[in-house]
């Protein structure tokens, strides 16, 4: 008997990944698009002409106002620049949450819920490259994005900061710099990797939201022990001055040792006298970060997040390849097709 080789079976190719993964989202891409262009808008407008108004709004009230004279001064102008300034500062604190929350709800945990990523799985396309497109593709946009609002949002600040009597102070600002770029980024991938554990759109929607503000929460809270403090030391007859963020202040011992103190760090009154007297007290301290630590204190908190974001990344490629171990997979081998009866060698 002999076998005969039928023709091989036309393979077609596996779908671009990109082109499909950017039509299958494309009203989550035009709404990324409607708000960082609005924002940018927003935020070089409020840089320019709404800081111009409001640095001459506040120069003519100091000048009328503050000095007892009938006070002549746009205030339409200051109060323009700070509503602006808060609406365009709450947009960008917002992305890292709606980040997180489409790429749960929408990027992995719908394909999951719905059964299109294991479809996808058996028509040339493997799991890893599905993440891989899943992942790659947006945290380039959600990066690009949320760095240029970030930029902007700081130069707004920047341009107002010792200008406008207002104007928020240095550490009062977190959505400026890089941090807010690598939390929305870390945002896609946590959103993703709930996406895929609970494979349910709308829980994972929740959960994701829920997870960045939790670890927001975390990131302002570990935010002033990564990077070594100022100090400033005085006697009792007053505090230490500082301007920045506060980390930790006491009194200080006469072995100069510095004791953390809730209470009565000053001698403003005469209990707080009696009880530094009986600390034996010579002097109070004070740990801080001066607006000097601003870019070091960013850029720490962001390599952190960018750490967290590879762990997380790593974990998510772990759990899609153990989930898909051994799963069916288109194969190019040909077909081997039996004889017709009767076709015998000679």
């Amino acid at each position: 008997m002999t076998a005969t080789l039928s023709a091989p079976a036309p393979v077609t190719p596996a779908p671009r990944q990109t082109r499909w993964l950017l039509r299958l989202h494309r009203p989550a891409l035009y709404a990324w698009a409607v708000l960082v262009v609005g924002a940018a808008g927003a935020l070089l407008w409020l840089w320019g002409p709404l800081t111009d108004a409001a640095v001459e709004a506040w120069r003519d009230y100091d000048a009328t106002c503050a000095r007892g004279r009938a006070c002549r001064y746009d205030q339409d102008a200051i109060l323009r620049y700070k509503d602006v300034y808060q609406y365009t500062t709450l947009a960008v604190l917002a992305v890292p949450f709606l980040v997180a929350a489409w790429a749960g709800a929408a990027l992995t945990g719908r394909e999951m819920e719905t059964g299109t990523a294991r479809l996808a799985w058996t028509q040339g396309v493997s799991p890893l490259r599905w993440l891989t497109a899943r992942l790659a593709v947006p945290a380039l946009l959600v990066t690009a994005g949320t760095g240029l609002l970030a930029l902007l949002h700081h130069m707004a600040w920047s341009a107002g900061a010792g200008r406008i009597d207002t104007a928020k102070p240095w550490e009062d600002v977190p959505s400026g710099g890089p941090l807010i770029a690598a939390l929305a980024l870390t945002g896609l991938v946590v959103g993703a990797l709930v996406g895929l554990l609970l494979g349910r759109s709308l829980v994972a929607l929740c959960t994701s939201a829920l997870t960045v503000a939790a670890l927001w929460i975390g990131v302002h809270m570990s935010l002033p022990h990564l990077w070594p403090t100022v100090t400033g030391v005085t006697g009792r007859r007053n505090f230490p001055a500082y301007s920045g963020i506060k980390v930790e202040e006491g009194i200080v011992t006469p072995s100069g040792a510095h004791v953390p103190a809730s209470t009565c760090v000053s001698d403003t009154t005469t209990g707080c006298q009696s009880l530094n007297d009986q600390r034996h007290a010579v002097g109070f301290y004070v740990d801080y970060h001066p607006y000097s630590h601003y870019w070091p204190l960013h850029l720490a908190s962001t390599g952190v997040l960018l750490a967290l974001t590879a762990v997380l990344t790593a974990l998510a490629f772990w759990l899609v390849r153990r989930r898909t171990t051994g799963a069916p997979t288109r194969t190019k081998a040909a077909h081997v097709t039996e004889a017709a009866p009767g076709e015998a060698a000679a």
